[in-house]
């Protein structure tokens, strides 16, 4: 696998990018640009990623998709579409946004989804997007969720199987799909149990933590690396058994420290079990 980051600051210089990635030890990132880039900043932005040996993990494509408003769900749609051909051309191992939610908040819960009906609509949605752009060498991924298709192994798999597209893979974020003290206190299982069946479809996965405290009724803490209670022992080993270019992607943190003290959870984590990244 490749460790990566997301980006703590913004770049106008695909070698000053590139710069900061090997000086921190990183050989995968989410892409620098937007769709808005010319021909010219894509190219080179791809040409700096190949001669530094820095992979573009994802492409990020936050939108809501189905939503109920007519014109939120077009605007998605398009934006969904421009950032899929964008990870085509820069190289991006896969296009990700989560599937939306039929609520107001665009990654929020919602009594609706959950429903066949926002099923058939997540599949006619996959659909369109990759139909429209036809990537041959990217993919459109649809990162694993509490409160919307996908939120576990099985219902991904159904995905799959329903949208029926060799251009959708799977973009993994186990800490999304710990939902319960259940789950949280065994999510070592949930992980194997994950790539157990869908292994070879992981295009790229996201790396964070997880607490749970002893408040009523349920609270659960999204964390950095290192300081929750998620198996990175059964994860990173899991993760190693794929494609060794499969990028693990540090987010959500606030500065450079912090993913620098991610980062080194993880590399202390994977040496252990003689893990190369």
């Amino acid at each position: 696998m490749r460790l990566g980051t997301s980006l703590f600051r913004r770049y106008e210089d695909p070698a000053v990018w590139a710069s900061d990635m090997r000086r921190l030890g990183f050989r995968a990132s989410v892409c620098p640009i937007g769709d808005e880039a010319d021909d010219a900043l894509i190219e080179a932005y791809r040409k700096e990623a190949a001669a530094s040996d820095i992979l573009i993990g994802e492409v990020g494509a936050w939108s809501n998709p189905i939503s109920p408003d007519d014109r939120v769900r077009r605007d998605a749609l398009d934006l969904c579409k421009r950032r899929l051909e964008l990870a085509e051309r820069v190289g991006a191992r896969c296009c990700v946004n989560i599937a939306g939610s039929r609520g107001e908040q665009w990654d929020g819960p919602h009594p609706d989804n959950f429903t066949e009906e926002t099923f058939a609509l997540i599949v006619d949605t996959v659909r369109e997007i990759i139909d429209a752009v036809k990537p041959a060498r990217t993919f459109f991924t649809l990162e694993t969720m509490p409160w919307v298709y996908p939120d576990s192994a099985d219902t991904y798999l159904e995905l799959i199987r329903a949208i029926d597209r060799e251009a959708f893979a799977v973009h993994l974020d186990p800490v999304n799909m710990v939902s319960s003290p259940r789950t949280y206190y065994r999510n070592g299982d949930m992980i194997r149990d994950f790539f157990v069946k869908l292994g070879p479809y992981i295009k790229n996965c996201h790396a964070k933590d997880i607490a749970l405290s002893g408040r009523l009724t349920v609270h659960l803490e999204e964390t950095i690396p290192g300081t929750g209670a998620l198996d990175y022992g059964i994860f990173l080993t899991e993760l190693h058994k794929l494609d060794p270019d499969v990028p693990l992607i540090v987010e959500h943190l606030s500065s450079e420290e912090e993913y620098i003290r991610a980062a080194a959870f993880i590399r202390r984590k994977a040496e252990e079990l003689a893990i190369p990244l």
